[in-house]
């Protein structure tokens, strides 16, 4: 091979990877990267992330190092937030949008997440999220898809696609080839989809819909899925990503993985084995997730691309293609289109669209005093950024002076740890003592802010413990709206989500609204 020949292959392989690494400024190893032409993109995260000033100045120095750089976030509203980790998303999430079902509405939600991105530089959303939540006991999409109905899905999906895409930034669809009807999570394992003819085309039809409103950027699903290809994830297999999404839904968009460190991929196959499988599968763009990234996981995987090509695992024309495609992905994308962090900024939408899905149960009342709030807090999804806030207890603070509150956290037994990633095992047979709580409450409301109460038996046990003694305790579900529980559901943990509750239980429902709420049971 050639020096140029290795000069172009080096270049080749460092662009199709989008890397994470520490820290509010960019390493010197990244903008030197960036610089030769040997990246293609960064991914950024809740520790890149401290201020709307700060990330302008960001993205502006990494588009400084390389003009054709992706900048990538994963940005869904509701429960996924990195831009506004720290104070909760000014957006509902999918299944509070899906509630609604408006879809000018979301297109209106999209839209606004857009404009929020470009102004930052940000050019690559990782969303929207359009798998069919099939399985309620699915433990990571859950609120982060826009419901259970394929239909329903497929439209909204496509207008989330219009109005992210509508200001210059790349909409992603994910997880293909559908992540919804999975019990286990693919950070920690490999779930396995067995979905025959009429089931593959209710989870496929969110996908082609938003193929249709020319979505940029589809996002593989790192699951085993039999009916194509019994051997290896989908991620990593040709017979899905080629012959499936290329082939025969006609895509012709960029494939970019899930977090190649994932559980499902690192712990079963290894990092560098996976990147290389992708790519050869028909991946056009690496994303190596949450995890701890440095130069040194950047080389490892750029030099086992190139490795592979030099062995011949894999071809230097696919290799090329894929670049190639990144490339041109964001030539296409945004380039900053407001001042960073300017006032005038109206997210207002979110409020509105956070108001519109707030169903109410039965006969719920306006408290009458300032209440006691306890928020159950489970272990939730890797995708949700640590320390996001959810909930209901400051709004009410604001609306009712003298609440008061607690949290009581899952209880847990250990850590489970695969390949590179690690989550906490929650102890769902423990028992929670209530008792402080409901002393706390004595003489005033009780309100009880849950998050997935029907996956959650330990909650449950204290959701019961405490309606047995007061049973006039209100309960808000933030999750999953299964079960009989819940007297108001959110559909989804972002910040004007426990906005929306807290002003119907105030009694201001109507505030700076001219929404009003649906009292129908919750689907």
């Amino acid at each position: 091979m050639s020096e140029l020949d290795s000069a172009r292959l080096i270049r080749d392989a460092g662009t199709v990877l989008q890397v994470g690494f520490p820290g509010t400024t960019a390493p010197a190893w990244v903008l030197r990267a960036l610089s030769a032409g040997e990246l293609g993109g960064v991914a950024l995260f809740t520790r890149n992330l401290a201020s709307p000033e700060q990330i302008a100045a960001l993205c502006a120095e990494l588009r400084a190092a390389n003009p054709e750089v992706l900048i990538a976030i994963d940005e869904e509203g509701g429960d996924v937030t990195r831009i506004e980790a720290v104070e909760g998303s000014s957006y509902p999430g999918n299944l509070a949008l899906g509630k609604a079902d408006d879809v000018a509405l979301t297109e209106a939600v999209g839209r606004s997440i857009g404009r929020d991105l470009a102004s930052l530089g940000i050019n690559l959303d990782y969303g929207p999220c359009v798998d069919v939540n099939a399985n309620p006991d699915n433990p990571v999409i859950g609120t982060r898809s826009f419901g259970s109905e394929s239909e329903l899905v497929a439209r909204h999906s496509a207008a989330y696609v219009r109005g992210l895409q509508s200001q210059g930034v790349v909409g992603c669809a994910k997880h293909f080839p559908g992540h919804g009807d999975t019990a286990g999570d693919s950070h920690l394992g490999l779930p396995l989809v067995e979905y025959d003819a009429a089931a593959e085309l209710l989870h496929l039809a969110p996908f082609r819909s938003a193929i249709e409103a020319g979505v940029k950027a589809i996002m593989t699903a790192h699951i085993l899925f039999p009916r194509h290809d019994p051997d290896v994830p989908a991620t990593m297999s040709r017979e899905i990503l080629t012959g499936l999404l290329r082939e025969r839904l006609g895509y012709q968009g960029l494939i970019v993985t899930d977090g190649i460190d994932m559980g499902a991929i690192s712990g079963r196959y290894g990092v560098a084995e996976g990147t290389v499988r992708a790519v050869a599968a028909g991946c056009d763009a690496i994303c190596w997730g949450g995890s701890y990234a440095d130069e040194e996981n950047y080389l490892y995987l750029r030099n086992a691309l190139v490795w592979a090509v030099r062995e011949g695992r894999l071809s230097p024309e696919r290799l090329s293609e894929a670049a190639e495609r990144c490339r041109a992905t964001a030539r296409g994308s945004a380039r900053p289109s407001a001042a960073a962090g300017d006032a005038a900024v109206d997210r207002s939408v979110g409020l509105t669209a956070a108001r519109r899905a707030l169903t109410v149960r039965g006969e719920v009342k306006p408290l009458a005093a300032a209440p006691h709030v306890v928020q159950f807090s489970p272990i939730v999804s890797f995708a949700v950024a640590a320390g996001t806030p959810w909930g209901i207890a400051e709004p009410l603070a604001e609306l009712l002076p003298g609440t008061t509150s607690a949290t009581i956290a899952a209880p847990t037994t250990h850590v489970e740890t695969v390949g590179l990633m690690k989550s906490l095992v929650v102890d769902q047979d423990a028992v929670v003592d209530v008792e402080p709580e409901l002393a706390a409450a004595v003489g005033r409301p009780i309100v009880l802010a849950v998050r997935d109460l029907h996956r959650n038996p330990w909650m449950q046990r204290a959701v019961d413990a405490v309606r047995a003694q007061r049973p006039d305790a209100v309960v808000v579900e933030f999750g999953l709206p299964y079960g009989d529980d819940a007297d108001l559901c959110t559909y989804g943990g972002s910040r004007v989500s426990g906005v929306a509750a807290a002003q119907y239980l105030a009694g201001v429902q109507n505030a700076g609204s001219n929404n009003s709420y649906d009292s129908k049971e919750a689907h």
